[in-house]
């Protein structure tokens, strides 16, 4: 027989290690996939060990407890928001342009990202550290003060008296709108998306 036409005997693959880091977004990925899940109950590390296929412990080499995984997800909502929001602030001077696009900015990143949607909201968070929640409302905080800032530039354009009041009034409206948006989102099941009548919403917030 013709050794040339046995054929060789397939090794399997070995399995690659993940390069340095690589695992924690792996980590954060599926965390963050498995809070887009609608009605999900609270997330166990041994659920998420089990999706991504290795021990809990191997979770704990990269995260010292699953409160440190939400901060990674927090820290990742900051980055993105902020790092476009301080653009908007500095690329455009009429502060109504930057109204409309910090809030479409928020809008849009929570549609595109339910699960971190959960998070935002706080939903994701109940059972939690608490220390998380109170990270997250700082990350609001920090937005309302972008928008007092441009609403308040905008109240003194148009020659308010009271343009100080006027932009903490407004910020906290427009605010308040993204929260309630936000919560609805989560709470039909990202059926009713954020960004539903978006341009008409912003023209209201502007009036």
């Amino acid at each position: 027989m013709n050794d040339e036409l046995i054929p060789a005997a397939v090794e399997p693959a070995p399995r690659k290690r993940p390069k340095p880091g690589e695992r924690r977004v792996q980590i954060l990925q599926a965390l963050a996939t498995m809070l887009e899940q609608p009605g999900a109950e609270r997330i166990t590390t041994a659920a998420l060990a089990a999706r991504l296929e290795v021990s809990e412990a191997a979770l704990y080499r990269h995260f010292a407890s699953k409160a440190q995984m939400f901060e990674g997800l927090i820290e990742f909502i900051e980055q993105s928001l902020f790092t476009l929001a301080n653009q908007i602030m500095e690329r455009e001077a009429d502060p109504s342009v930057q109204i409309t696009r910090i809030l479409g900015l928020v809008l849009q990143f929570a549609e595109k990202n339910p699960g971190m949607a959960r998070v935002m909201v706080g939903d994701a968070l109940v059972f939690e550290h608490d220390r998380l929640a109170v990270r997250m409302n700082q990350v609001f905080e920090r937005l309302e003060s972008l928008l007092r800032q441009s609403y308040k530039a905008r109240a003194e354009a148009r020659g308010s008296v009271t343009p100080t009041v006027d932009g903490q009034v407004n910020g906290s409206l427009a605010i308040s709108v993204v929260l309630g948006r936000l919560h609805r989102f989560t709470r039909t099941g990202f059926k009713r998306l954020p960004t539903e009548h978006l341009d008409a919403t912003l023209k209201q917030l502007l009036a």
